[in-house]
């Protein structure tokens, strides 16, 4: 593969489903009704999902220089540095023990952007990306989304233990299946996540976006020499029901630590199809490529200040960003409105504004 076989985007790469709005109505609802439950029992509103944060890192970017033309576009368009906010978390939108295993998530948000924005961010300067874990999306499309939400919500705030115990039996039955040289996303969701250390994970958009003319999907993925080390280790529980927080702290008390962001380019729209977000991208096909440096310094991996600042005070959305790196596919199209209803119901119950910022001392 070369970059210049890069496909151009066509709208013929999208296709709206039949019932999108009425999955899109019913999205909202679900997610709704996870925060709702969770604001009853606490008094606190959080996120519809990630609820837990696991690492909160201030960290600063550098774009790389001399990019061939098909990468140097839109944020990656010339070369420059920016303040950056990671947070790291785990799927569920209840507070959960970490003994209840849950793919990991990654949000970055970029401050200090330029350019053309997407509808409702016009006025920011930020760009977020919103990732997990794996390299495609748990489910296909929107409507078989809304399926496995449902069932999660039914769940919320509910048999802490009973999800814990049958967590440790998943994890057991992802242990055999990676013994053979597989995975299953479907039993990681559930509660088979590996219990390894969540800065050694790669983390993947999942879902293709807008690239210039092209298209293209993200990842960021572990560099430097402490954090590679990280990738396949496993934790040790033992009771603590904020291991991953601990790992965190502990790590980031003794050395910083660097990522690459990566874009893998569509090349064939027949094997990295736009709608269907459960295909994987072939590498052989497309390689992710290095566009930038992500370098975040010692500091608190978690504390309570940073919680309260990001955890509460900023939101993380694909649509924070600009034109030329557009969300698609419909789990992309359904996620604006979901995205805007939870961050309308945390503001409106913690009475706390949440906001863009324009630095990164306004994240604090």
């Amino acid at each position: 593969m070369t970059i210049r076989s890069a496909a151009p985007f066509d709208p013929a790469m999208e296709r709206m489903e039949e019932n999108e709005q009425e999955v899109r109505r019913e999205l909202i609802e679900t997610m709704r009704s996870i925060q709702e439950t969770t604001f009853g029992d606490s008094g606190h509103a959080v996120r519809s999902v990630h609820a837990k944060s696991h690492g909160i890192v201030q960290a600063e970017i550098e774009i790389l220089d001399g990019l061939p033309p098909e990468l140097a576009q839109g944020l990656l368009a010339k070369p420059g540095r920016h303040d950056v906010v990671m947070r790291f978390s785990t799927n569920p939108g209840d507070i959960l023990d970490d003994g209840v295993s849950a793919p990991r998530g990654l949000a970055l948000k970029i401050i200090g952007v330029e350019g053309e924005r997407l509808p409702g961010s016009e006025g920011d300067a930020t760009q977020d990306f919103v990732m997990a874990n794996a390299p495609a999306f748990v489910a296909p499309d929107a409507a078989h989304f809304l399926k496995t939400l449902k069932l999660l919500a039914k769940t919320t705030d509910k048999a802490e233990g009973a999800k814990k115990a049958l967590s440790t039996v998943l994890r057991a039955t992802e242990a055999v299946i990676e013994a053979f040289g597989g995975k299953s996303a479907t039993v990681a969701s559930l509660g088979g996540q590996p219990m390894t250390h969540v800065l050694g994970e790669t983390f993947y958009s999942q879902t293709p976006f807008l690239y210039g003319a092209n298209v293209a999907k993200f990842s960021v993925a572990p560099s430097s020499p402490g954090l590679k080390a990280l990738e396949g280790k496993s934790i040790k529980l033992d009771g603590r029901a904020d291991a991953h927080r601990e790992e965190i702290n502990a790590f980031f008390a003794g050395s910083g630590g660097e990522w690459e962001l990566r874009v893998q380019l569509l090349t064939n729209p027949e094997t990295m199809p736009v709608e269907d977000a459960s295909v994987i991208w072939p590498e052989d096909e497309s390689p992710f490529v290095t566009v930038a440096r992500i370098v975040a310094p010692r500091q608190d991996g978690w504390s309570e200040a940073k919680a309260a600042a990001v955890d509460d005070g900023l939101s993380f959305s694909p649509w924070h960003g600009l034109a030329a790196h557009r969300p698609l596919g419909s789990i992309n199209r359904v996620r604006k409105e979901n995205y805007e209803s939870s961050v309308a119901f945390r503001s409106q119950h913690n009475g706390c504004p949440i906001h863009e910022p324009k630095a990164l001392n306004s994240a604090e």
